[in-house]
């Protein structure tokens, strides 16, 4: 395969380091076409075309010209190649059995592509899966994937419940745990499920209370949780209601509950072992899970709730924990501001899990739970120039737009600027400020470049998750 490089001088000894090292697979030609590649024209990659007998050229994914004449004319394929000259060899190494996009940088468009193909292997996975048995549809334990239970606690006292549930559902949550404290009355769950009685996806109740546990079994599905103190009062009516239920240790051991709980009658029980949090037992009670019956129950919320770190690293490492143990159901919640969003996070921890099923580790799956930090970073060439110059530190003094301030916020997934009672939304801060600018908002320069700090950081804010203060730090 006959391949051309356009490129720049400012990334020419990076795009030859690759030419050369895929030299003996592909015959390469590298052309410098000026001092940035991006800046490449569709006439110059014609004249570079034209005899050379070449399969395919491959354009920085910076370039925005179309070069879709150029194409028709010379009859070679252009391709979109990485937009950091860095990720060149890793474009290479697939491109014998991947067909690259015309119109996608390749970096964005080989992620996506891996990630659509490990979406497809988890749900087909999920699909051939034998389980220990089915709650609402709901495929729990045997060779299907790890379900992710998240739980609402205090639910009688939620201002909108059935949106709160809707919303985890929506993050992918498998099952929805209505958690009630000591204070709820059995009216109280009543009145609760009841309010969810459209809701689809399998439900669970969440106390220790027979008389809670009674009133919420018309609909709930799955019952947290069981052992001797109350197997004797509901253990029953559990079983005629038809709901699974997760038995836990206490006085009694956690067999001695099981096997009461199956002498009630109940056909589908979960095993809990309790993971104990970070400084409380982590490692020993790890140990409990190795014995217990199958299928199990991994409280991962209990732990992350209860450490001070991001919790996207911290839920990832306890799926490959509950995936090691051979955990059916695992636990999570978000009853905290730090651990908002775990839901989403637990959901793809347990589908990167379900592709590691035949790797040595959970890498390079096509899904992952970076965030914050890269998986490889880029090493651009350095700048060139022949004189710098210190920054000036800011005036105190502000001068301020003649046209006015504008308060800027941040409202669900929307940034919203507000300039004299009227607001502009919108997803993406660039729109915000260009709409801005259109409107004639502003027209001084240092408002400008103040604008766009603030519009990226309400950008930067919603997409982490993360709070939002006009003025304040990220």
């Amino acid at each position: 395969m006959h391949i051309l490089l356009p490129t720049g001088s400012a990334t020419a000894g990076i795009v030859k380091a690759a030419a050369e090292r895929f030299g003996g697979r592909y015959e390469i030609d590298v052309a410098i076409t000026g001092e940035i590649a991006s800046f490449l024209t569709p006439g110059e990659l014609r004249r570079l075309l034209a005899g050379g007998g070449y399969d395919m050229a491959i354009v920085s994914g910076m370039c925005t010209a179309s070069f879709a004449a150029v194409e028709r004319e010379v009859g070679v394929p252009v391709y979109r190649g990485p937009r950091h000259a860095a990720d060149l060899p890793l474009v290479l190494s697939v491109l014998d059995r991947v067909r690259l996009s015309k119109t996608v940088p390749a970096d964005e468009f080989l992620a996506e592509t891996r990630r659509e193909e490990a979406c497809r292997q988890v749900a087909l996975r999920e699909e051939e899966a034998e389980a220990d048995f089915i709650i609402h549809s709901t495929k729990i334990g045997g060779g299907s994937r790890m379900k992710v239970l998240a739980e609402i606690m205090d639910a009688h006292k939620r201002d909108d419940l059935l949106a709160d549930v809707r919303r985890f559902f929506a993050d992918g949550a498998d099952i929805v745990d209505l958690g009630f404290g000591f204070d709820a009355t059995p009216d109280d769950v009543e009145r609760c499920f009841a309010a969810l009685a459209r809701v689809e996806g399998p439900l669970a109740v969440d106390t220790q209370d027979p008389s809670l546990i009674a009133a919420a079994l018309p609909r709930a599905d799955l019952v947290l949780s069981l052992h001797e103190d109350n197997i004797p009062t509901v253990g029953k009516a559990v079983a005629q209601a038809g709901a699974a239920a997760v038995v836990v240790p206490r006085e009694r051991t956690l067999p001695e509950n099981l096997a009461a709980a199956e002498a009630a009658g109940i056909r589908c029980l979960i095993a809990d072992p309790l993971l104990q949090p970070v400084g409380s037992g982590l490692v020993n009670s790890l140990a409990g899970f190795s014995e217990a019956p199958r299928p199990l129950f991994f409280g991962a919320g209990n732990v992350v709730e209860l450490l001070d770190a991001d919790s996207p690293g911290a839920n990832a490492l306890l799926a490959g924990m509950a995936h090691e143990v051979g955990a059916a159901v695992i636990f999570t919640s978000e009853h905290s501001d730090k651990t908002r969003g775990s839901v989403a996070e637990m959901r793809r921890a347990t589908e990167m899990m379900t592709l590691v099923t035949d790797r040595p580790y959970p890498k390079d799956l096509g899904l992952d739970l970076l965030i914050l930090k890269e998986k490889r970073r880029r090493r651009e060439p350095p700048l060139e120039y022949e004189n710098a110059m210190d920054t000036h530190p800011v005036p105190n003094e502000i001068t301020y737009d003649p046209l006015g301030c504008i308060r800027i916020g941040i409202e669900g997934d929307y940034i919203v600027a507000v300039h004299k009672g009227r607001a502009v939304r919108g997803r993406h801060w660039e729109d915000v400020f260009y709409t801005l600018l259109s409107n004639g908002c502003l027209s001084r320069l240092d408002h400008a470049g103040y604008l766009g700090k603030e519009l990226f950081k309400a950008e930067l804010a919603i997409r982490y998750g993360r709070s939002f203060e006009q003025d304040g730090p990220f």
